[in-house]
């Protein structure tokens, strides 16, 4: 299983990528000082049609919360710079005595394994593990932890309900928008989101291949205009003339961009990586409609045929006269019509 290194900087460094082919639980180490302590969940990820869902956790003595934490400049990690958060992280990982961070990261093949198996295991359920799994984990490293305070699935006062009777010694706080109301969970939003922006950065791709044409200009190009894989391709009216294309070592190209499907850089790439037989790469959520659709439209349609299943229809189809709505098998078997004796 992958584990990413203690440091907070550079959690996913080109020279420590590992190849991620299933989930996997990251903790920075325990803090040291006496509880009680508090935690704030939070996640990062669940609107992207590319890479990981992120959940983070971050937690505190009950004491730096009043004394230190409220300074330190933790927010919902959307509205800081990637500059900011990672210089945050830096600054989560600054006081091991008192503080202290995890997270849980969904790779994106279970994400639609569980979404697109019968029965499926929706997006909600899958981030409610992940919640209760990072809790236990922590409780289980031996820190205390009095009050717990997390952004809301759905209602919030159902969910509300649904963790207190998961952890009944616990008080436990449920809120939309919490990464902005409570400064802990802001720091559990700046752990998940820098472990899924370095995680995607640097995503190695399990399928190899040969090299292929990315775009160097992503920007300009327009959110619903496939990418041709050759300059020469394009359409002499100037459709295709604003996205320059180059070649990289990295068979599926490295600029996924955010992965969210109004991100130019990330429709560019799902634009000049459908391969028209197999697909996406495991980097893409399979499950979402953005994939689905794409799908439909641009690869080969597929039929999947059982050549046992037609001889097996016909032998319980229905016969004529005397055996009708008897099937086939009986004929096989000699048995009669007790009407025919």
């Amino acid at each position: 299983m992958p584990q990413m290194p203690s440091n907070a900087a550079g959690l996913h460094s080109s020279s420590e990528a590992k190849l991620v082919t299933e989930s996997y639980t990251h903790h920075a180490p325990k803090p040291t000082a006496p509880g009680p302590y508090i935690m704030g969940v939070d996640e990062a990820g669940r609107g992207p049609v590319l890479g990981p869902l992120v959940y983070g956790v971050a937690y505190c003595t009950a004491e730096f919360r009043d004394s230190g934490l409220q300074e330190l400049g933790f927010a919902d990690s959307k509205t800081l710079t990637p500059e900011v958060r990672s210089q945050l992280l830096e600054t989560l990982s600054s006081n091991p005595e008192k503080l202290s961070w995890s997270v849980r990261v969904l790779c994106p093949q279970a994400l639609s394994a569980g979404m697109l198996r019968i029965p499926p295991i929706n997006l909600n359920r899958q981030s409610e593990e992940a919640t209760i799994l990072l809790i236990r984990e922590v409780l289980q490293k031996g820190i205390e932890l009095t009050e717990v305070y997390v952004d809301a699935l759905g209602p919030p006062e159902k969910y509300e309900k649904y963790l207190s009777s998961v952890f009944p010694g616990i008080s436990i706080t449920v809120r939309n928008k919490a990464d902005s109301l409570f400064k802990i969970v802001g720091a559990a939003s700046v752990a998940a989101k820098v472990t899924r922006d370095e995680c995607l950065e640097n995503w190695l791709f399990e399928e190899g291949g040969e090299p292929r044409p990315i775009p160097r200009t992503v920007h300009e190009a327009p959110e619903e205009t496939p990418l041709v894989e050759h300059p020469s391709d394009a359409d002499q009216s100037g459709a295709q003339k604003d996205v320059d294309m180059e070649s990289t070592q990295d068979p599926w190209g490295s600029v996924l961009g955010s992965g969210y499907p109004g991100d130019p850089k990330t429709v560019a790439w799902m634009d000049c990586s459908l391969d028209p037989v197999f697909g996406y790469p495991s980097v893409a959520r399979f499950s979402w409609s953005t994939i689905k659709n794409r799908l439909a439209q641009k690869a080969h349609e597929v039929k999947w045929m059982d050549e046992g299943q037609a001889s097996l229809v016909k032998a319980f189809q229905s016969a004529q006269g005397r055996d009708k709505d008897r099937c086939a098998v009986t004929k096989d078997l000699s048995i009669c019509s007790v009407g025919a004796l």
